[in-house]
């Protein structure tokens, strides 16, 4: 694998590759497939991020320690524990989100395509582009609809010709095209909580990312904009890689795959969800999900 994988962004120029079910149009960089794969061939399964003995400090504090864990591709993996176990800082080291903070450093491996993602040669703007991220509160930009969504796509240098189908097919995968197709040039701050959180899912997918994070993407949204996330997040299962942090067991449940359990910035246990939630290898799992602790 090149280095370019991560330090290039795919552009206009990219020749196209057929999608995965359910997605339409979806550019994809042909310098990421593997192993001399044929553009259009279905990729074996893979892991997507790998962390090996990763850490991450914030000064002297150890907020995550020493974790190891494979998070697989096109499946939704949750990460669950109590407030201040490192699970937001673990999801924001994904997309180097946490370089922002002067004191936080990493030890340890964090790869994304073969790639160290704290190597010195990636590029940390391009590799958002890869790896999107929803946060906790609601972000929009204070413009358009519109343009909240043509946004990344433009910094990518897509022709303007290109932007108005890029903004339909992302305001139709967040579940809110019907809603605002006639609003389109009126401020996004206009919007709803809920309807603000799937506009800002549809401008994280405009970029066409590989993988989404989304931290606590509900824990600001009444039951019933919480149900078009959760039923989003179904629709994209397979089509994406998902992380979700959540301190919501139930969502955990409904949503993931697999599931992450962390405690004081130690991953206690990682597995299937089902499986978790029912039969915990460890007894410290089973005391948090059963609610002697947290």
């Amino acid at each position: 694998m090149q280095t370019a994988t991560l330090n290039s962004p795919s552009g206009p120029e990219s020749a196209p590759v057929v999608a995965p079910p359910g997605v339409q149009n979806r550019a994809v960089d042909p310098v990421r497939l593997e192993g001399g794969r044929q553009a259009g061939a279905p990729s074996p399964p893979r892991n997507h991020v790998t962390a090996e003995n990763f850490s991450v400090f914030y000064g002297d504090h150890e907020a995550v320690r020493k974790v190891s864990l494979a998070i697989p591709e096109a499946k939704v993996t949750a990460i669950i524990g109590p407030s201040g176990c490192g699970k937001s800082t673990f999801l924001r080291a994904i997309n180097r989100m946490n370089d922002l903070i002067p004191s936080c450093r990493t030890e340890g491996q964090l790869v994304f395509d073969g790639q160290h993602i704290y190597s010195r040669q990636i590029d940390a703007v391009a590799l958002r582009q890869r790896i999107g991220m929803v946060f906790q509160k609601p972000n929009p930009f204070p413009k358009s609809i519109f343009d909240n969504i043509a946004y990344g796509p433009r910094l990518q240098g897509r022709r303007k010709s290109e932007l108005p189908d890029v903004v339909e097919e992302s305001l139709t995968k967040a579940a809110l095209w019907s809603e605002v197709k006639d609003r389109l040039d009126q401020n996004a701050l206009g919007l709803s909580g809920g309807q603000q959180q799937r506009l800002c899912l549809a401008r994280a997918l405009a970029v066409n990312p590989e993988i989404l994070l989304m931290d606590e993407p509900t824990s600001a949204l009444d039951p019933r904009s919480t149900a078009h996330i959760e039923d989003l997040i179904a629709s994209l299962r397979g089509s994406y890689t998902i992380i979700i942090v959540t301190h919501n067991m139930q969502q955990a449940a409904r949503v993931s795959d697999r599931t992450a359990f962390m405690y004081e910035g130690d991953l206690v246990e990682f597995g299937p969800t089902s499986k978790l939630f029912t039969k915990p290898k460890q007894k410290q799992t089973e005391d948090y999900i059963t609610g002697r602790f947290g």
